[in-house]
């Protein structure tokens, strides 16, 4: 098939030994609670099959290999999302509510997120995504060639912050607590002659613990209105940093 997908022939009808029927959508279900509670080692086609109760050379019915179900699980968070997303006339709020959904949806999935934010699935959600980006784009104007790269450089931004965040949450919570802390305990304590700008900043330095999701997305955004033919659907919103962990 085009899209490297198995063909529906091929895969299972039957219910496995514990009485289940397999299905793609319960492969997915599964892998992302093992990648969720294990991390990346999950996602193997021995624990799948442990972990549904099948021999595990029935998920090749469905996946040709691991990282085939990985662009699976990939697609599985853009999806899910994208759900019920209906942008409106305002180009540049619907790109800002695409961005959150994204960074939202991979935020829910870290580990997950982590591995896969910067595959290309080529599947369906993300062609729907794709698809919804990009005419977004030309709604506001742009040329077919600058659509497409504003567009990769939006949602590059958008998909680097999410895998960073994801990465973040991740960590063990006290490897990441004192990553956070180091702006406050460390930085803020480098001597002034030898690091002057950061003394200038030091009361400001914890700033650098949280996210800088909304920060980059607004600013992408106002450079996205700044360049469109018309400058015209710019809806201005404030943003605020600060990792909501």
């Amino acid at each position: 098939m085009a899209d490297g997908r198995i063909p529906a022939e091929r895969r299972r009808r039957k219910p496995t030994k514990s009485g289940v029927v397999l299905s793609e959508e319960l492969i997915v279900d599964c892998a992302l609670r093992l990648v969720g509670q294990h991390g990346p080692d999950a996602l193997s086609v021995r624990r799948l099959g442990a972990a549904i109760g099948c021999d595990p050379s029935a998920v090749y019915r469905y996946f040709h290999d691991a990282d085939d179900l990985l662009l699976a699980l990939a697609d599985r968070l853009i999806g899910d999302a994208q759900r019920g997303f209906e942008p409106g006339d305002d180009w540049v709020a619907g790109l800002r509510e695409m961005a959150r959904r994204i960074h939202r949806g991979y935020r829910a999935h870290p580990r997950v997120a982590a591995m896969a934010a910067y595959r290309v699935t080529r599947r369906l959600h993300e062609f729907r995504a794709v698809e919804t980006g990009i005419g977004l784009l030309r709604r506001a104007g742009f040329a077919e060639a600058d659509a497409v790269r504003h567009y990769a450089a939006f949602i590059d931004t958008v998909l680097g912050h999410a895998a960073l965040d994801a990465a973040h949450l991740a960590l063990a919570p006290e490897r990441r607590a004192s990553d956070d802390a180091a702006w406050a305990s460390v930085y803020q304590s480098l001597p002034a002659a030898e690091y002057p700008e950061l003394a200038a900043v030091r009361e400001e330095l914890p700033l650098m613990a949280g996210s800088s999701f909304d920060v980059a997305l607004e600013l992408v955004l106002s450079a996205l209105v700044a360049r469109a033919p018309g400058a015209t659907g710019a809806s201005g919103e404030s943003s605020s940093a600060g990792r909501a962990d």
